[in-house]
């Protein structure tokens, strides 16, 4: 048994390396196309350590971070093979190749960076963080009530932009001894000002359910997701439905802990296909694009599990269900929206379309969604987020220049 899991073992460790060569490759041929950055050019950078399965995370910042950039240049720092290949592939921002930290070192003397954004934790964000005289800004990607969004690794950066007053009371009743008012800016969401993607079906009368659960998780206490005990009888019930329409955007990392979530995910996806060979007008959507932002408006009815989604969801302003997680160790914050949410059990999920037309029908549901969407983001009237993040970018590179000349006078 030893032998077999060494050379098990062995044969990852051979595919991930040749992986990592083609990506190489790719990646060399990107930069050539994009041509040599300019020196002095950048002055905000985004430190993206991870790979392409977590392209995700970056990709909802791309349309604020080009919005910015109308008035001060934006340049990723990619530090991984896969994550610079898509980055490259995608076009939205210049990329700046790093994997060593020679690489970084040279990248960061070439440019005049005052500002650093993070969109997520990585471990290799501390590596970064060496470099002083620059604001380094956590910017995430995405709001939710998940443990990530209290964690202590906060207080390694020097600001936080956060959603608003459901962030900021979260990280008062876990943080302690950090400054709220000093070390947090609230600028809503302005990934929501740009809602991208076209329907890639046409609308008719059907409801359209859109069902965007997350992955498995790496631990109990994150064991959020949902495909396993509710997705598939949620899936059945709406894809045997004439009068419904399921988008399913299942999350990238789906199966990469457990392969029967895997396998559960995949069970979903073919009877997408064969729903949509019985039934051509059903049209029906399995959902892996790059995009997030139609699915999210256009869905009248949208299932998710406690992640980011629910925020997203809930920016939009429009009825959601959460599924409750099946493990006990699974924890939940009920301090915030999740106290007042509508809860789909893994037992219910057989009868979804009854539990869907009970939400759909309430009253009062629109009302309330309004009430959490104030409490979460704030104004989210069009552009609103995207001038307070602006303002808080301004903000910092004007007390950054106020040092600097203050410095210089010194």
């Amino acid at each position: 048994m030893g032998v077999i899991t060494e050379g098990r073992k062995a044969l990852a460790l051979t595919r991930r390396a040749l992986r990592g060569r083609v990506a190489l490759r790719a990646v060399r041929a990107g930069i050539a196309r994009q041509g040599p950055l300019p020196p002095r050019r950048f002055r905000i950078a985004v430190y993206f350590a991870d790979g392409e399965v977590n392209m995700y995370q970056i990709r909802q910042w791309y349309e604020p971070l080009a919005h910015l950039a109308r008035r001060w240049p934006v340049v990723v720092l990619a530090r991984s093979a896969t994550g610079a290949r898509a980055l490259l592939a995608d076009g939205a921002l210049p990329v700046a190749f790093v994997p060593t930290v020679r690489d970084l070192e040279e990248a960061v003397d070439a440019q005049d960076i005052r500002v650093v954004l993070y969109v997520n934790q990585n471990t290799r964000n501390f590596q970064m963080f060496r470099y002083g005289r620059r604001w380094h800004v956590f910017i995430n990607h995405g709001e939710s009530d998940k443990m990530y969004m209290t964690t202590n690794q906060f207080k390694a950066y020097d600001v936080a932009l956060i959603a608003g007053d459901a962030a900021r009371e979260r990280l008062r009743r876990v943080l302690w001894d950090y400054d709220l008012d000093a070390r947090t800016m609230m600028i809503g969401r302005p990934q929501a000002d740009y809602y991208s993607g076209s329907l890639p079906y046409t609308p008719d009368e059907r409801t359209v359910v859109l069902y965007a659960p997350t992955w498995e998780g790496d631990r109990p206490s994150a064991h959020y997701g949902s495909i396993r005990t509710h997705g598939e009888a949620l899936a059945a019930a709406v894809l045997a439905s004439p009068g419904h329409r399921l988008v399913y955007r299942p999350h990238p990392r789906s199966g990469v802990v457990d392969p029967e979530y895997g396998a559960a995910n995949a069970r979903i996806i073919a009877a997408i296909t064969a729903a949509n060979v019985a039934d051509p007008r059903a049209q029906h959507v399995f959902d892996d694009g790059p995009a997030l932002g139609w699915q999210l408006a256009a869905a009248d009815l949208a299932v998710v599990d406690i992640s980011a989604m629910v925020y997203d969801r809930l920016a939009a302003d429009r009825p959601l269900m959460v599924t409750r997680p099946v493990d006990p160790e699974a924890l939940v914050d009920t301090h915030g929206y999740l106290a007042d949410a509508e809860w789909l059990s893994a037992e219910a999920s057989g009868r979804f379309l009854d539990e869907a037309s009970r939400v759909l029908a309430d009253p009062g549901a629109a009302d309330a969604l309004e009430r959490w969407v104030r409490h979460y983001f704030g104004d989210t009237a069009p552009g609103a987020a995207t001038a307070r993040f602006e303002a808080a970018i301004a903000s910092l590179m004007a007390r950054w220049e106020a040092w600097d000349e203050g410095s210089a006078d010194a």
